[in-house]
């Protein structure tokens, strides 16, 4: 497959994965949509991507899981986000690190982990008071509000 046709897969999986997720009367058959599609966009940018798609495919993953209520599956992909982040700053942008640890502490939260997603959440906000780009603080900022942690 041509590199420009992954690269466009990746985004489209990836945005009618949100789509999706933010549906408001999804039905199991959506839920199980969701989690292909996620994956999909992931396999995806996997094939074509930096570092950087690669901890967001991660991000979105552990995200879609999150929202199903499937704790193991959204912190491994919580994990394996962070852990590229983590190893590839220099291709990272400044919302990446603080989107990683909420994702951490969005998958502890989901498992009812309250002190572990505390710390994480803590680790974010500190964060996301430096990234420059206002609408991406405001949304991870927002990420965050909605754990209470």
């Amino acid at each position: 497959m041509e590199a420009q046709t992954e690269r466009q897969l990746g985004i489209d999986l990836f945005n009618s994965t949100w789509t999706l997720l933010e549906k408001p009367d999804r039905s199991v058959d959506d839920d199980d949509e969701l989690v292909h599609r996620v994956h999909a966009s992931a396999y995806h940018w996997r094939q074509v991507g930096t570092a950087a798609h690669r901890a967001r495919s991660e991000w979105l993953c552990s995200r879609v899981y999150a929202v199903l209520g499937r704790v193991e599956p959204a912190q491994h992909h919580a994990r394996r986000c962070l852990e590229i982040v983590d190893a590839h700053p220099e291709e990272m942008e400044d919302w990446d690190l603080p989107a990683a640890l909420e994702a951490v502490a969005r998958a502890h939260w989901v498992a009812g982990d309250l002190d572990e997603a505390r710390e994480y959440a803590e680790r974010a906000r500190e964060l996301a008071g430096a990234i420059a780009d206002e609408h991406d603080r405001v949304h991870i900022e927002a990420d965050l509000r909605e754990l209470g942690v």
